[in-house]
């Protein structure tokens, strides 16, 4: 099964957004990318549809954006 993909830049919002989801989604079934300290993945995240962070990619491709932390473009 493939793992959701949680992605986020270490913000207040994103943090609290991140404790939230690991209390709903077993941490094996979700991948949580930091893009503050990983740059190398914000070209993924975008390519996947993430506009603004925090943002839930679902496995089937659905992103979902929780909150507002930071534009995409901010975490560039």
């Amino acid at each position: 099964m493939k793992k959701a993909i949680f992605y986020h830049a270490g913000c207040p919002v994103c943090v609290s957004a991140e404790k939230d989801l690991l209390n709903l989604i077993p941490k094996d079934l979700v991948e949580v990318v930091h893009l503050g300290t990983d740059k190398s993945k914000i070209k993924e995240a975008e390519n996947a549809g993430v506009l603004s962070v925090p943002a839930l990619v679902l496995a089937n491709g659905n992103v979902l954006h929780i909150n507002f932390g930071a534009s995409i473009e901010d975490v560039k």
